[in-house]
């Protein structure tokens, strides 16, 4: 992913996102756990409402250790919330629960972009991890073979940039979802709180449109490479 050659310049401004992204949700994050939300429940409490709200009384909610670690486990049907999340009364709190929420809730009516995520899962990861590699030898081989290698390094990569750009719309769908939900169950009681809670919910937006970002950059970089060979 790092390899330094003049197509490195790609990613700055991918990577200057990046960096931009990951400031804001941490500083969102501060800003809005220091505003206690008026109905003065916790994050644990407020997946339980809307899970129960939704018929899924059997999806079980796990405290885990870690700042911001908060994820939706569909393969074991476990909300997981991170400590901050989990007893916190703060905007911030009922706003990331109800997000991970947002992800059962996919998982439970079939959302198809979820799906075709999930699948994609051990695809992609095995594909980030090879694309590189494989693209380094490619290059240092210099040969016909040497490409095939590399061209088999492109299309590795590009499963791993699909696996990003389809990210985009479940995490975006799953933010819509908890704010529908905090709306409708009175949980946030006033528009000044939905609108605090959509500010944090985009921010932590930001950092998966900067990771497709950084994908689309690096995917660039390997065609560039490619045609210069």
């Amino acid at each position: 992913m790092f390899y330094f050659d003049s197509t490195i310049f790609l990613l700055i401004p991918a990577i200057i996102l990046a960096f931009y992204a990951q400031f804001k949700v941490k500083s969102s994050y501060g800003k809005f756990s220091q505003v206690p939300n008026r109905r003065g429940i916790t994050g644990y409490e407020t997946a339980r409402r809307i899970l129960d709200a939704n018929g899924l009384q059997h999806i079980q909610i796990e405290r885990v250790s870690g700042e911001l670690t908060d994820h939706y486990d569909p393969r074991t049907g476990v909300v997981r919330l991170s400590g901050g999340i989990y007893g916190g009364r703060s905007v911030a709190s009922v706003s990331v629960a109800a997000h991970e929420i947002g992800h059962a809730i996919q998982h439970a009516t079939g959302y198809n972009a979820l799906i075709v995520r999930n699948r994609l899962v051990p695809v992609a990861n095995i594909a980030s991890n090879l694309a590189w590699p494989l693209a380094i030898i490619g290059i240092l081989m210099g040969s016909l073979a040497g490409s095939r290698i590399f061209d088999l390094a492109i299309i590795l990569y590009a499963v791993a940039v699909l696996f990003q750009l389809i990210t985009l719309p479940v995490e975006l769908n799953a933010s819509r979802r908890a704010l529908q939900q905090l709306d409708k169950l009175g949980i946030v009681t006033e528009e000044g709180e939905l609108r605090q809670s959509k500010k944090m919910l985009s921010a932590a937006a930001l950092t998966y449109v900067a990771a497709a970002a950084v994908a689309v950059a690096n995917l660039l970089r390997l065609f560039f490479l490619r045609n210069n060979d």
